[in-house]
């Protein structure tokens, strides 16, 4: 599976793409796990409290887990493409 980074999270980690080698039935939390053991700087970027920020959005091959699946929880299919999405401004 592989996750898409915007804006400043791709450059913190200095990465558009990012693939992870997880299995087939590995969830969002631990693709998200994944992720921040690989780029630990990114974590704090992404979340707070332990929970992911209000204002990042993660889409899971591009429905949001969190309103259309079981959030955390949502199982992952081995290629499935996650993005995070930093607050996007502008006019």
């Amino acid at each position: 599976m592989h996750w898409k980074l915007f804006a400043n999270l791709a450059e913190v980690t200095d990465q558009k793409e990012v693939v992870l080698d997880l299995d087939s039935g590995a969830t969002v939390a631990e693709a998200l796990d994944a992720l921040f053991e690989r780029y630990p700087e990114l974590e704090a970027e992404v979340r707070e409290d332990g929970e992911l920020a209000e204002h990042i959005r993660l889409l899971v091959d591009g429905a949001d887990p969190f309103e259309t699946a079981a959030g955390y929880e949502t199982v992952l299919d081995a290629d499935a493409e996650l993005a995070l999405f930093p607050p996007v401004s502008g006019g």
